[in-house]
C-alpha cells in the first residue's frame, strides 16, 4: 500500500498584516535580455541587505521564450514594503525604468492578508496575470499609486516619479 500524503499547513496568526507580492520582468527586445540579466546582482544585493519587514524573497523563471523572470516576496506589512519601495536602491531603479524600460516589461501583483489586491503592468508586449481576464485601465489618477489601487488608508509617500513628470 502506498504511503499517504503528508499534508501540512502554516499558522499565520503571527502575521496579521502579511503582504505577498509577485514581481516579473519580461524581455520584449534583445536589449531587454541585457537589462534583465543586469538586474540579477542588484536584486540579490538588495535582498542580502535584509530590508526591514522582508520575511522571504524567492526567484523563479516563468518562461524561456520570451525570457520572463519573476520573484515572490513576503513582507511583514504594507508599511514596510511601501517604505522600502520609496528608498534606495528601489526608488532609483523605478525612476530609471519609468523613463526607459530597457527593452523589458515589468509587472507586480500584491495580495494582502487582510484583503485586497493591487497590480501594475508596464510596457508588456503581451498580457500576463490578471491582465488576461480583467479589464485593463490606464494607471492614471487614482490608479497611479499602489496605495490608492489597493485602497489602503492614509496618505501615500511621494511617488518616485510623479504622474505629471511621467506623462507631462
Amino acid at each position: 500500500m502506498p504511503a499517504s500524503v503528508e499534508r501540512r499547513t502554516v499558522d499565520l496568526s503571527s502575521y496579521p498584516d502579511l503582504v505577498v507580492i509577485y514581481l516579473g520582468m519580461r524581455v520584449n527586445t534583445l536589449a531587454g535580455l541585457k537589462t534583465l540579466i543586469g538586474f540579477g546582482p542588484r536584486i540579490a544585493a538588495s535582498v542580502d541587505a535584509r530590508p526591514d519587514g522582508l520575511l522571504l524573497h524567492e526567484n523563479f523563471l516563468m518562461s524561456l521564450m520570451p525570457m520572463h523572470a519573476g520573484m515572490r516576496q513576503y513582507w511583514r506589512d504594507w508599511e514596510s514594503l511601501e517604505r522600502w519601495s520609496r528608498s534606495e536602491p528601489h526608488r532609483l531603479w523605478w525612476q530609471n525604468f519609468l523613463r526607459d524600460s530597457g527593452g523589458t516589461g515589468f509587472w507586480h501583483e500584491t495580495y494582502f492578508m487582510r484583503g485586497g489586491i493591487e497590480a501594475i503592468y508596464d510596457d508588456l508586449a503581451a498580457p500576463v496575470g490578471m491582465m488576461r481576464f480583467a479589464p485593463v485601465k490606464p494607471a492614471r489618477g487614482p490608479m497611479f499609486s499602489a496605495r490608492s489601487r489597493a485602497r489602503r488608508p492614509g496618505e501615500a509617500p511621494a511617488a518616485v516619479l510623479s504622474e505629471t513628470d511621467l506623462y507631462g
